[in-house]
């Protein structure tokens, strides 16, 4: 099954997704990530006002398959939780690029993001991901 990877995003080699917005990046796991994880059903996230630096864990994710942590892709500080995905974990597999969304970081250097995998980079990195 082929994962969705919008164009107008940034990715993470650690499956995270970046939306910039206005030196806010809005983080959350890509379609492939919680493909991989399979049902979701426990999400721990940060209190809003903690820092975060690039490449740093930040939460879990809990699924029926395993327990994995997610990746901060950027640095800054993180200026809101979604609250409703503690009540919703689900949201996340049916909504990864939507309702499922994480954290915003109020990023130090937008040029950061910058760095991160465009979607054809990312696309190029799952097939290798998949082909090995």
């Amino acid at each position: 099954m082929a994962s969705a990877v919008p164009e107008d995003l940034r990715y993470s080699k650690d499956h995270e997704w970046v939306r910039q917005r206005d030196g806010v990046a809005v983080v959350g796991l890509t379609d492939y990530a919680q493909q991989q994880l399979g049902d979701i059903v426990f999400v721990e996230l940060p209190k809003a006002g903690e820092r975060l630096e690039a490449t740093e864990a930040f939460g879990t994710v809990e699924s029926v398959k395993a327990v994995s942590e997610v990746y901060a892709p950027v640095t800054g500080q993180i200026a809101k939780v979604n609250e409703e995905i503690n009540d919703s974990p689900e949201d996340i597999n049916h909504d990864p690029y939507g309702a499922g969304w994480l954290i915003e970081i109020q990023m130090d250097n937008t040029a950061q993001a910058n760095g991160l995998l465009t979607a054809a980079e990312y696309a190029a990195y799952l097939q290798g991901e998949t082909d090995s």
